[in-house]
């Protein structure tokens, strides 16, 4: 459970980066992300839950 809520807070240092430095162009980057399809939103989230299992493969 340690090990989840770790990860878990890391991840949300993480994602406050870029709001925190670059809120404008996190903005735009939002917007732009707003006007997708969801086909696309979805082929996004595959990609990078594949990209974190991969990383979590070489990780171990």
């Amino acid at each position: 459970m340690k090990f989840l809520l770790t990860a878990f807070a890391l991840m949300l240092v993480i994602e406050g980066v870029l709001p925190f430095l670059l809120p404008g162009l996190w903005r735009d980057t939002f917007r732009r992300l707003t006007e997708m399809t969801d086909g696309q939103i979805r082929f996004i989230g595959l990609t990078s839950m594949l990209a974190g299992l991969l990383l979590l493969y070489f990780a171990r």
